[in-house]
């Protein structure tokens, strides 16, 4: 245990004896040409549940995903965002008591960050008394601030598919209603690639026929994606991120490389390496998953695959208070 009182003097407590458990999707963002604007929340859930002390201690239960890797105190990111969300609504807490189960694999592109720091911004939002509560789209500003932009955060909050855009230091998102035939399908592989790496390999500048051709097909993404699902193919068509990041996961992008081949929609989840295939309908997402399968067991034998069949989130990140 450890003292983890944030710094700041002048705040108020929040009360102790709050127990808060808060639930939030997986999210793959970009979904080919949408980059660093459009994300999905993914049916795939890290749970974190706090308590308030009055100690001034913290324990760290953590299992699941990073359980041998990630730290168990004040510098885990959970920490840290619910201190700075605390401070933010001029509060701070006496000791914490934190429960985390991840689901979410790390480093591969399903948002696994964005759900810690939504999960934390929304537990320390629900401690402080209901006056000085704020509202979604304050939980987007301070999520989107912490990450650097909204893509990912935006569907872990509100769910469904979100449109995302800046102006200036303004984050905003708006939600859309995906088709109920779009089934994501996952291939997480055993190896890890970091969004910094991922986004190092960009070049500073791209042509206008490149810029012209990608805003087309993230046009026509946003219509297959909510209306018109024979249209995922060609919207998935990238033409600004997935080709220079392309060796730094090459199993993944031989493996994007055949189901495209095959006229499946699949693309690089967020930064990678997951791969993700948006399916239209029951009998396509078999087919996407039996070539997945036939596909990695022969060409990539040195890479462990883990494949799910999701489902698109629709509630974005719910909080429930146990006690008071």
């Amino acid at each position: 245990m450890e003292t983890t009182q944030p710094t700041a003097t002048g705040l108020e407590l929040v009360a102790a004896g709050q127990q808060l458990t808060v639930r939030v999707p997986g999210t793959s963002a970009n979904l080919g040409p949408g980059y660093d604007s459009l994300g999905l929340a993914l049916s795939i859930y890290d749970t974190l549940t706090v308590e308030t002390l009055t100690t001034g201690e913290l324990e760290f239960e953590l299992s699941g995903e990073g359980a041998d890797t990630l730290p168990r105190d004040a510098s885990h990111l959970v920490v840290r965002a619910i201190n700075t969300a605390l401070e933010r609504l001029g509060f701070r807490h006496n000791g914490l008591k934190i429960t985390a189960d991840n689901v979410n694999p790390h480093g591969r592109g399903l948002g696994s960050s964005a759900s810690a720091v939504v999960a934390a911004v929304t537990v320390a939002n629900a401690m402080v008394p209901e006056s000085a509560q704020r509202d979604r789209e304050w939980i987007l500003q301070l999520t989107s601030e912490m990450e650097g932009h909204p893509d990912n955060v935006a569907p872990a909050i509100f769910g469904g598919l979100a449109l995302s855009w800046q102006d200036s230091e303004q984050y905003s998102s708006t939600r859309a209603e995906v088709a109920p035939s779009v089934i994501p399908i996952v291939a997480v592989p055993d190896y890890e690639l970091s969004t910094e790496t991922a986004r190092g390999l960009l070049p500073a500048s791209i042509g206008h026929h490149a810029a012209a051709m990608n805003s087309g097909r993230a046009a026509l993404l946003i219509h297959a994606l909510t209306t018109e699902p024979r249209f995922l193919l060609p919207g998935t068509e990238d033409y600004l991120h997935q080709s220079y990041r392309a060796e730094a996961m090459r199993p993944s992008a031989d493996l994007i490389g055949a189901l495209r081949s095959a006229g499946h929609a699949a693309v690089v989840s967020g930064a990678g390496p997951t791969v993700l295939a948006l399916a239209n309908g029951v009998q396509e997402a078999e087919e996407v998953s039996a070539l997945i399968a036939s596909f990695t067991a022969g060409n990539t034998p040195d890479v462990s695959w883990r494949v799910m069949t999701l489902a698109v989130d629709v509630e974005g990140a719910r909080v429930e208070l146990h006690r008071r």
